[in-house]
């Protein structure tokens, strides 16, 4: 048996069905959008089984995008938790037959609240169809599965248009990378959008030493200091080199070297610096990889040092 052509007949069946729904999607998308702009509310999505399954994680996203949501089970609805639900409110309620029996219990006191309703299914004459102010169609020719029964395309299509609704809401209220990041504060993801270098610079006891300082004088500030970088300012704390345990080492290869040198001598002049400690840490992180440095100086416009942003630190705090 080929594992992969079957694999790849899914994937083709799957991906054949989301092709034919963006050919044949009307203007209710358009009037679904609206709707949920105008909604003083909450989105509260709601379904059973996998459709269910599919609505909690339709609901993540919309509350991680902007849009305030939750998911409801029509279950826990009946049995109490349907006050959760307010005329200010729209509800998006997911049935493929749309004719889930729990699902069409609370149907009626939805409209009985007048809390505009969404429904996502097949059939339009169904019972979720007749009690709905818009149908979003679900409409498949083929389920990917080999009995054509368990559903695969069809929540295949449920999740990607709920994925659609999604960014046309994110794009319709101008949703920016800061505003994801707000929603995100924990985690990987909020790190790399959230964390800025102001966030995790070093910027006390810093190793400074002068132009006129000597190599010996410059290694034991490198080993105090623990960053492997001792940083060369002038009287104004304005930066002007670096030596790193590395420029030492490999000047040690010079015939003529001498501990009693200007270290300025084997220092790397006008090193790359950062003067915007506000950008993503990640932003940092990425300057330092196309460098290929460890240690990236944070300045002000006039090149006064403010701090230091190593890059152990980074990977410490799972910027990525």
């Amino acid at each position: 048996m080929n594992y992969k052509e079957i694999a790849q007949e899914t994937l083709n069946i799957e991906a054949q069905t989301l092709l034919l729904a963006s050919k044949n999607m009307g203007d209710v998308f358009d009037k679904a959008v609206e709707m949920v702009l105008a909604c003083k509310g909450k989105l509260v999505v709601t379904g059973v089984g996998k459709s269910g399954l599919i609505g909690a994680k339709m609901a993540a996203t919309f509350a991680s995008t902007g849009t305030p949501s939750f998911f409801l089970h029509p279950t826990e609805a009946l049995h109490g938790d349907l006050g959760m639900i307010s005329q200010n409110d729209v509800v998006i309620a997911i049935s493929y037959s749309g004719e889930s029996e729990e699902l069409s219990s609370i149907l009626p006191h939805i409209k009985r609240f007048k809390t505009p309703l969404i429904g996502m299914t097949r059939d339009r004459n169904s019972t979720l169809g007749k009690y709905s102010d818009l149908v979003i169609d679900v409409v498949v020719e083929k389920e990917a599965c080999p009995l054509d029964i368990a559903p695969t395309s069809s929540t295949t299509l449920t999740l990607a248009l709920g994925d659609a609704l999604a960014v046309c809401l994110m794009r319709a209220r101008n949703f920016k990378k800061s505003d994801f990041a707000s929603f995100h504060p924990g985690g990987a993801l909020g790190k790399k959008l959230f964390v800025k270098v102001s966030d995790l610079m070093k910027k006390d006891n810093l190793p400074i030493i002068s132009k006129d300082t000597k190599v010996k004088e410059a290694i034991i500030e490198i080993s105090h200091g623990r960053l492997g970088t001792v940083l060369i300012a002038d009287e104004n704390n304005s930066l002007i080199a670096l030596v790193s345990d590395g420029d030492i080492r490999r000047a040690l290869l010079a015939d003529d070297f001498s501990l009693e040198e200007n270290v300025l001598k084997y220092a790397t002049q006008n090193p790359r610096t950062l003067d915007d400690e506000n950008i993503l840490a990640s932003e940092a992180l990425v300057i330092i990889e196309e460098m290929k440095i460890q240690l990236l100086v944070v300045t002000d416009k006039n090149k006064k040092i403010k701090g230091v942003l190593h890059i152990h630190t980074l990977i410490e705090k799972g910027i990525s």
